[in-house]
């Protein structure tokens, strides 16, 4: 197979790739197999079928366009790797040439163009050392936390004066456009300040009373006149503020297992300096990344951008058609700053001979099922049917590659090494794991049982 590369773009190239004959024989040969599968020919068994017959009777045309199909994948592929380019992206595919009948001595020949992942020189890692701040709390931290056990074990009781912000009034809204009616909700409980309704709610019923009413002007955010303006009548039917337990000894025994109040800031206290070492351990990881990047020019594929961009601006407006220049430029920023990580990453996996194993990626996708509350085996054979595992492999390499790169560097915090193996863990030492590519071949198995299964 003969392979020539021309580079379009840094981050784009076209590979010529000219298969001898005897490299393409196999795909037509495997494919006048299948073929013979699925025909039927007298004076030959089904199956049987010799190539000589199926290339008569069904056309070398047919023969040669099944042995494309399956060949020129595995064929981009292998060329992949032997130039070593790293796609981001499907390729477009070209077919130049094929043979016309089995003597032809035509070579197949086709043209990949690919977004590619430029070419990374990551920095020694050996005596890297990065300055990570200081984990710190504060009195005020333990306090936020505690007010908010405490909110927790609030009550609501009724007063007798107007509503004030913090307040939770129950309240029936009527909207009206032109003097009709359009939508209407009774004895709806809201929390004045939570500005978590209809812009101009919290104003209106700022000083109004039990049994008060007044009418606003808004616009609906939800149903048939989404995005209208209307005349909005809100009464007011209760008001009631929230009452906090005091802050004792009784407290700490109802909203804990502690018997004092010290007892339970002190816990608070710990629950807080685990909470800063986590972030502390954040701020590592995103100075390693930084320091990695540092200096370095880093291309990003445009295709694989724009894609990127639009999926973050789905993520900014409902309606990205109608995103403003400056969502447009927001979410193109965070596309280039993620696509720039996750190529930094990937060229760190590469350096540290990262191993993904099969178990890797079924605990990572195990994972992901249980923060959304899925079934993992569901969420993991939807991953497969979807053809996502190989994005899955990525994420995990990427993980792992992050996690090794962490350990091999010395991070310090106002001079004196940071200890940060209680979050990276320790090396996993399993020889027996699983590679990549057994994982690969279980997703096919899989996916063919997935298959088998919607067939019959």
């Amino acid at each position: 197979m003969k392979i020539s590369v021309r580079n379009l773009e840094p981050t784009k190239v076209k590979l010529t790739i000219t298969v001898d004959p005897e490299e393409f024989n196999p795909y037509l040969d495997a494919a006048r197999k299948e073929i013979a599968k699925q025909v039927t020919v007298p004076g030959f068994r089904k199956g049987h079928v010799p190539g000589k017959i199926i290339d008569q009777r069904i056309g070398f045309a047919a023969v040669a366009g099944e042995a494309v199909n399956n060949g020129v994948p595995e064929l981009y592929s292998k060329a992949l790797e032997e130039k070593k380019i790293r796609p981001m992206a499907q390729p477009e595919i070209d077919v130049q040439e094929v043979p016309t009948s089995a003597k032809d001595e035509t070579k197949l020949k086709f043209v990949a163009t690919v977004e590619r992942r430029p070419d990374i020189e990551l920095p020694e890692l050996d005596g890297m050392e990065i300055d990570v701040p200081k984990a710190e709390i504060t009195d005020e931290d333990v306090n936020r936390r505690l007010e908010n056990l405490r909110q927790r074990f609030g009550t609501l009781v009724g007063v007798d004066r107007p509503a004030a912000k913090g307040d939770y009034a129950n309240i029936d809204l009527v909207a009206e456009i032109d003097g009709e009616t359009v939508d209407s909700q009774e004895g709806v409980s809201y929390e004045l300040g939570s500005n978590t309704m209809l812009d101009g709610l919290d104003e209106a019923l700022d000083g109004l009373s039990a049994g008060e009413e007044t009418t606003f002007e808004g616009t609906l955010e939800a149903g048939e006149h989404e995005g209208e303006k209307a005349q909005i009548k809100v009464k007011v039917n209760s008001v009631k503020a929230e009452e906090l337990p005091e802050l004792d000894d009784d407290f700490a025994q109802e909203a804990s297992e502690f018997d004092t109040l010290d007892e339970l800031k002190a816990d608070i206290r710990k629950a807080c300096e685990r909470d800063a070492e986590g972030r502390q351990a954040t701020e590592a990881r995103d100075a390693f990344i930084a320091k990695l990047k540092e200096g370095l020019e880093i291309p990003v594929p445009k295709g694989v951008k724009a894609e990127a961009a639009e999926q973050h601006l789905k993520g900014m407006t409902p309606d990205p058609e109608q995103a403003t220049k400056e969502q447009k430029a927001e979410a193109e920023e965070a596309a280039e700053n993620e696509l720039r990580d996750q190529m930094v990453l990937d060229a760190l996996a590469e350096k540290m001979d990262v191993k993904v194993s099969q178990m890797d990626v079924t605990n990572f996708l195990a994972s992901i099922a249980q923060q959304y509350g899925m079934d993992p085996s569901a969420f993991i054979n939807a991953i497969i049917r979807n053809g996502q595992l190989g994005s899955a492999v990525e994420e995990v390499g990427r993980s792992k590659g992050l996690l090794a790169g962490m350990r091999a560097v010395t991070f310090k915090c106002e001079g004196e090494v940071l200890d940060l193996s209680s979050f990276l863990g320790d090396v996993a030492e399993d020889e027996e794991a699983e590679s990549v590519e057994a994982a690969s071949a279980a997703a096919a198995v899989a996916d063919e049982l997935a298959q088998a299964e919607d067939a019959e």
